[in-house]
């Protein structure tokens, strides 16, 4: 009796142009979205270069001009650019200093504190960051009039020194990251509390600390709501409302407002260039625990 003939398997079927041609759709997306990202910044430093009358007409310039001086010298005659833009740099470091320090400090005694009411106190902070940052308007320039520190920056500064979004990353970062093993050790060899922190903790919260420092120094940086209700003089200025002054409603200098947006997003690029990967490390370190 001859033995039974198993049938052959079946061959399984392969999409050789199915692959490639996904690939290759894959690609063409992300080309596309990367022009759509850089084609504004590119338009900005060319219209920066170009009077009003180029910038306006069709086709618009796709090259650079020959009026960056003329637009810079526009640009300083019509604004203190310079001194709004270091009370912008000043806001953004000292803020993100005092954010990283407060931060950090209160994500490590969140992450590594065993004490009563722990959860109720942080479901509480994360509440806060559910209520929209414009119902804080009003309360927030009241209590800066009564406080008398209308048209100083550390009524920028001084409110933002600990935020929700930050305890809650630095607690994440912390819980997952560091081992509770190595804290208890340190204190078995007698270090205080705040030397753990400072010798131990905020060394090995590098990456996520990078990540909230760019992220804090960025939003400082860009903020105009808060500094358009507590600032009244031009000196006092940051750079978003120095470029808001340049703006009316028929004589507004489009060449000079180019060359400022220019000068204040180029800082913000060459910070990003230098510090994607430490951002990226930050977001992604943790989030995975073996």
């Amino acid at each position: 009796m001859a033995a039974p003939t198993l049938p052959a398997p079946a061959r399984r079927r392969t999409n050789g142009g199915v692959k490639p041609l996904g690939r290759a759709g894959a690609i063409l997306l992300l080309v596309l979205g990367g022009l759509l990202t850089v084609l504004p910044f590119y338009f900005m430093f060319v219209f920066a270069t170009h009077p009003r009358q180029e910038i306006f007409q069709l086709p618009p310039p796709l090259w650079f001009g020959d009026h960056l001086q003329a637009n810079y010298d526009s640009l300083l005659e019509r604004t203190p650019f310079w001194r709004n833009l270091w009370n912008s740099l000043y806001l953004a470091v000292i803020t993100t200093v005092t954010t990283l320090f407060f931060c950090t400090l209160g994500g490590y005694a969140f992450a590594m504190y065993e004490f009563k009411g722990r959860e109720v106190l942080f479901g509480v902070l994360l509440a806060t960051m559910l209520i929209p940052s414009t119902l804080n308007i009003v309360p927030f320039a009241l209590i800066m009039q009564a406080l008398g520190w209308i048209d100083t920056p550390r009524a920028l500064w001084v409110p933002g020194m600990a935020s929700a979004f930050g305890i809650f990353l630095m607690r994440q970062y912390i819980g997952t990251a560091i081992p509770r093993e190595l804290v208890e050790a340190a204190r078995l060899d007698g270090a205080t509390e705040f030397g753990i922190f400072r010798r131990v903790i905020a060394p090995l919260c590098g990456p996520a600390m990078a990540t909230l420092g760019l992220v804090t120094f960025v939003q400082s940086w860009n903020n105009f709501i808060g500094p358009l209700i507590i600032f009244r003089s031009a000196e006092t200025y940051t750079a978003p409302l120095a470029l808001r002054a340049l703006q009316g409603i028929a004589n507004t200098d489009w060449g000079a407002l180019m060359c400022g947006v220019a000068l204040t997003v180029l800082p913000l690029l060459v910070l990003f260039a230098l510090a994607s990967r430490q951002l990226i490390a930050g977001l992604t370190s943790g989030a995975l625990k073996g």
